[in-house]
Parts: C-alpha cells; sequence; structure tokens
C-alpha cells in the first residue's frame, strides 16, 4: 500500500495511472465510491441542467461507449460534502482497463476527498 489504511492486494492496480488492468479475462465487480465537496455556486448564465456530476467507470477510457458503468447525480449547492458511487459488473479481455471518470458538467469546482475507494474484483471466468 502506498498510503496507511490502503488495502490493494493483486497486481492489477497501477496508483500512478489509476488504471485497473485484467490480469485474466473474465467478469468483474466494480465500485467506486467518491466523497466530493462543491465548492463554488453554478456560474451565472449556465443552463438549468448545467449542475450535473456524472461518475463512470470505463473501459478502455472509452466512455461514449455501453460497455461502462454510470450514476448520475445533480449539485444542489455550494459547501456540501457528498457521496457519489457507481458499481457493477463488466467483462474485461485480458489485458483491458477500466478507470473511474468524473463529468462535471456545470464546471463548478469539486474536490474529491480522501476516504474515496475503488475496486474490482474477478468474480469468474
Amino acid at each position: 500500500p502506498e498510503k496507511e489504511a490502503m488495502f490493494h492486494r493483486g497486481l492489477g492496480l497501477n496508483l500512478t495511472s489509476g488504471q485497473y488492468t485484467a490480469p485474466v479475462a473474465g467478469y468483474y465487480a466494480f465500485t467506486a465510491t467518491l466523497h466530493i465537496v462543491h465548492t463554488e455556486q453554478q456560474r451565472k448564465g449556465q443552463p438549468c441542467g448545467g449542475n450535473r456530476l456524472r461518475v463512470l467507470i470505463c473501459l478502455q477510457s472509452r466512455c461514449q461507449h455501453n460497455s461502462n458503468l454510470e450514476t448520475i447525480s445533480r449539485l444542489e449547492s455550494s459547501g456540501d460534502l457528498f457521496t457519489i458511487s457507481v458499481n457493477g459488473v463488466l467483462y474485461l479481455q485480458a489485458g483491458q482497463y477500466a478507470s473511474v471518470f468524473v463529468d462535471n458538467a456545470g464546471g463548478s469546482h469539486l474536490t474529491v476527498q480522501s476516504g474515496s475507494d475503488f475496486s474490482a474484483i474477478l468474480l469468474g471466468v
């Protein structure tokens, strides 16, 4: 583990790139839980739907394709700490990678707090 209280087993997780690479082909259960502080009001002139926040777990950084997991939340008020999670099962070929993306449609300043987590568990081949 790179940091105190971090649990890390297996060779698939690259802490520098933030990617999990499947060591073998199979079905993997993914979970990402992000603790986020929203520290800025919505910009003036921003459309009503612009305070949407999407968190995705994508394969090969291709979030536009259907091979991803996604959750959507609305940003309400500034200064609030909130938690957003995404989870599900994806099939990965050996050598494919998955990573977490945050799509901040409103452009507000967001900070992902410590204590956020990500996991990938091989369910079966």
